[in-house]
């Protein structure tokens, strides 16, 4: 590498090179940039500087002939120092505010509907993450009376997640045996592990709840699995195919390994998880900085949520050459409402009854 210096007229044709790729997807070559673009210097002088950010390795040219293509540094560049925050039009943050206007109560809905939402206001592939909660502790239980053979268990754990399951009995149950059963719940199991639920527990509540003890295993079993689902990691994708549309992705056999890597999730939980309890900035994973080969083509861009003990995250996948200007200005939007929503709507729930 040349000692050339990364002068201020280099930064400005590097982001003129970025922005223009990002627009068209093809190589870009000096006379689009005197004639397309604000740049005042000849096509000579941004030729000559073409060639020295390509010799710094921020450029490459991929035929002798065509213009030049950014690499992972220049990426890198723009993304860390070029960016101008895209403007969110009116409408843009109507539509977010709108689609999240009610309650989130559930985080499963949550992780759909934030992905949804990332997808569609991106054109991109959109990310949901939450994080596992291991030993899980259930902080209050409700109940909602179906019929006499059914009802609602609602289970609120620490990190303000919420969980529901349908109990189906095999004989009738009364309101009040509901109510009943809720209080000896919220006297017994909060603040419960799945392991210190123990077996002299359940004896104890099948006493209590005398004639109606029948309810009390198919709810612990419900409870159970409650507990294990929040004991993985979860991740949610929406609008895999918009991948489809960039040239970068006609390579099927590529686009296959990509695709395998995404429904496999563990390329995902492990960058996203590498910065866990991080919810200070929006990071941005360029090509092989997120996991060799198969994310060559493909940038990442996610957030981090905190709840309560609980970690969230919302992003999207894209290819190298996506509108890093508008996807960080929209993450960041998007985490701001969702962090502001589950911060007012996790108490929505009304008391067991």
């Amino acid at each position: 590498m040349s000692d050339h210096k990364l002068t201020p007229r280099k930064i400005q044709i590097l982001k003129a090179i970025v922005d223009a790729h990002i627009a068209h997807g093809e190589p870009i070559g000096s006379k689009y940039l005197s004639q397309a673009t604000g740049l005042t210097c000849s096509p000579a002088t941004i030729r000559n500087e073409m060639a020295d950010l390509e010799e710094m390795g921020y450029l490459a040219q991929p035929h002798t002939s065509a213009g030049r293509v950014p690499t992972e540094l220049g990426y890198r560049l723009y993304v860390d120092a070029l960016i101008h925050q895209y403007n969110v039009t009116k409408s843009e943050i109507a539509d977010i505010n709108r689609q999240l206007s009610y309650k989130l109560s559930e985080m499963d809905a949550i992780l759909a509907e934030a992905s949804r939402l990332a997808a569609s206001n991106s054109d991109y592939t959109g990310i949901a993450f939450r994080s596992s909660a291991t030993g899980a502790r259930v902080s209050r239980f409700n109940s909602v009376y179906l019929g006499p053979r059914d009802f609602l268990l609602v289970l609120s754990f620490e990190g303000d997640i919420v969980k529901s399951k349908t109990v189906h009995l095999n004989f009738h149950i009364s309101e009040q045996s509901l109510i009943r059963f809720t209080e000896l719940l919220n006297l017994y199991l909060v603040n419960l592990t799945g392991d210190e639920i123990t077996m002299p527990t359940i004896v104890r509540l099948e006493a209590l709840m005398g004639g109606a003890a029948g309810m009390v295993h198919p709810a612990i079993k419900e409870i159970y699995e409650a507990m294990s689902e929040l004991d993985t990691a979860d991740v949610r994708l929406d609008g895999i195919t918009k991948l489809l549309q960039y040239p970068e992705y006609s390579d099927m056999t590529k686009f296959r390994g990509l695709l395998g890597a995404l429904e496999e999730k563990d390329v995902l939980v492990d960058v996203i998880s590498s910065h866990s309890g991080d919810s200070d900035g929006i990071h941005v994973y360029i090509g092989k900085e997120g996991d060799g080969d198969v994310m060559s083509d493909t940038a990442m861009i996610f957030k981090n949520i905190t709840v309560g003990t609980s970690q969230i995250a919302i992003g999207v996948i894209g290819p190298k050459r996506m509108n890093y200007s508008k996807v960080i200005k929209m993450i960041a939007q998007l985490s701001e409402e969702l962090d502001r929503m589950l911060a007012s709507d996790v108490d929505a729930l009304p008391p067991g009854e």
